[in-house]
């Protein structure tokens, strides 16, 4: 093997496991490793995992990567610098000597709705949005730690003591990996929680106050890129190696796709969706269901972005094969939906859990309309698959509306970005070329190379895009015609619903 290459260690922890990948200073991958995760739902709406669980996951997932890289001759020493990127708005808290006082609350979890519909009723949603960038709801950390503390006069008690930390899932795993010796998290996490201001880029002692949060013990917040401290994840290294880049999931996508300037934005199809686009150093509070955000940051470039999150479209499909059986396996989707060319004016409104970016409204709930005697399990399949390309274009809509930022090329990973029926209806709703990064790891790859910038390894943003990975590119069919009036009377008939 080449002694001269050096490597990075990525870890991706996720809300189903956790992925380690080691990529080459030429951006290949070398090796990989995985371990999955459990999440429990101790009552209804309430979604949890175990802080001790992730931890292992992480370690597990490294050993395994690890084995294959040593497997294949490469040397431990060759690896230089590691990046976590990990799941948002999951988070914990934990006492001083280390020992969580409660499990993961995962960003899926919806036991602070009373909070959320109390917080509006009080008028608090104009100040959230103009300093946090974010909307009241159960989706970020920070109504749910609320819900923590009120339910619990023992926590309460121990954080008004100062003897309670919290943290998003970077700061737990770094905290762990570090015995306890480091203390951060980045910018893109801090911001998902609704108490970190994303213009003076701190913990927002106004908000922090009003709800009597003063004395808990909060992670400073760094850029991405950063020195987060050093770790040999137990013995499994035969020496430290720096940590020097932590981001939140999504936006680790955005930057491996390198959504770099003002204007790019990548899509992420996954069980959800999440659109999030590049606004350079101009900030946009909360508007028409968007969200204000971080998109990443380094010493030298903060750069900001508008998000869309939408709720349902892998998780649509999931409920067509799991509760109706109309499918037995995904790579079945493309020629039930190419063999019945279209929904026959069959819609779905996809509303299983509410409805994300741009309506966001969580109390509608999921419709089907345009039913006849002549609809089959075909016409619902195609409903269903066009209700993602439809979302998207409703938040990208919204995007331009708000910013006036026209939208050239769109960025799209995740796991549905596989099926080509799905990226091409996509490109000819939106009228522009929609590119796959043609590998499924892109979050990895993205958290990568902010610690390779970090480290040195990279020099500079240009030098990135000489390592662009193999892409698979979709062109807009001239005259989509038919994909645009059906986007069209989908929308309205959405709009009448959630407005009802």
């Amino acid at each position: 093997m080449n002694s001269e290459e050096k490597y990075i260690l990525a870890i991706d922890q996720g809300t189903s496991g956790t992925k380690s990948l080691i990529f080459s200073s030429k951006g290949k991958p070398v090796a990989k490793g995985h371990a999955a995760l459990n999440s429990q739902y101790p009552q209804t709406g309430f979604v949890e995992q175990q802080p001790d669980e992730i931890y292992q996951t992480v370690l597990s997932s490294v050993a395994e990567c690890l084995e294959e890289f040593t497997g294949k001759g490469y040397q431990l020493s060759d690896i230089q610098a590691c990046g976590i990127t990990n799941q948002r708005e999951t988070f914990l808290l934990w006492d001083q000597s280390g020992n969580h006082l409660t499990e993961a609350v995962v960003w899926q979890c919806k036991r602070s709705v009373e909070i959320c519909r109390r917080l509006k009723e009080e008028g608090w949603e104009q100040e959230f949005r103009e300093r946090t960038g974010l909307l009241i709801d159960p989706y970020f950390s920070g109504t749910k730690l609320l819900w923590l503390i009120e339910n619990d006069d023992d926590l309460k008690a121990k954080m008004k003591a100062g003897e309670v930390c919290f943290g998003t899932v970077d700061t737990w795993l770094l905290y762990r990996l570090t015995g306890g010796e480091q203390y951060f998290t980045d910018v893109t996490n801090a911001c998902r929680t609704m108490f970190f201001n994303i213009h003076d880029l701190q913990w927002d002692s106004y908000l922090l106050d009003q709800f009597g949060l003063e004395s808990l013990n909060l992670p400073e917040a760094l850029h991405s890129g950063s020195d987060f401290g050093e770790s040999d994840f137990e013995g499994l290294l035969e020496q430290p190696i720096p940590i020097e880049a932590m981001i939140g999931d999504s936006h680790a996508a955005a930057f491996g796709e390198q959504c770099f300037e003002k204007g790019t934005a990548k899509a992420t199809l996954g069980t959800g969706s999440s659109i999030l686009m590049n606004t350079g150093d101009e900030r946009y509070p909360t508007v028409d269901g968007l969200l204000g955000t971080i998109s990443w940051s380094t010493h030298e470039t903060v750069a900001y972005g508008l998000e869309g999150a939408i709720v349902s479209c892998g998780s649509t499909l999931e409920w067509l094969k799991n509760q109706l059986g109309i499918f037995e396996d995904t790579s079945q989707i493309q020629d039930l939906i190419v063999d019945v060319g279209s929904s026959d004016g069959v819609m779905i409104l996809p509303a299983f859990s509410g409805m994300g970016a741009p309506y966001w409204d969580m109390e509608v709930r999921g419709k089907i309309a345009g039913l006849t005697f002549g609809s089959d399990k075909r016409h619902l399949l195609f409903a269903a698959v066009e209700t993602i390309p439809f979302q998207i274009r409703a938040v990208i809509d919204t995007i331009k509306q708000a910013t006036g930022i026209e939208l050239k090329e769109l960025n799209a990973d995740g796991g549905i970005s596989k099926n080509k029926i799905i990226m091409q209806m996509l490109s000819n709703l939106l009228g522009i070329k929609v590119k796959n990064p043609g590998f499924e790891d892109v979050s990895a790859w993205g958290v990568a190379t902010i610690a390779g910038l970090e480290h040195g390894m990279f020099k500079s943003l240009d030098n990135l895009k000489e390592l662009r990975q193999e892409e698979k590119k979709y062109s807009p069919i001239p005259n989509s015609v038919e994909i645009k009036e059906r986007y069209l009377r989908w929308k309205n008939w959405v709009e009448k619903e959630v407005n009802s």
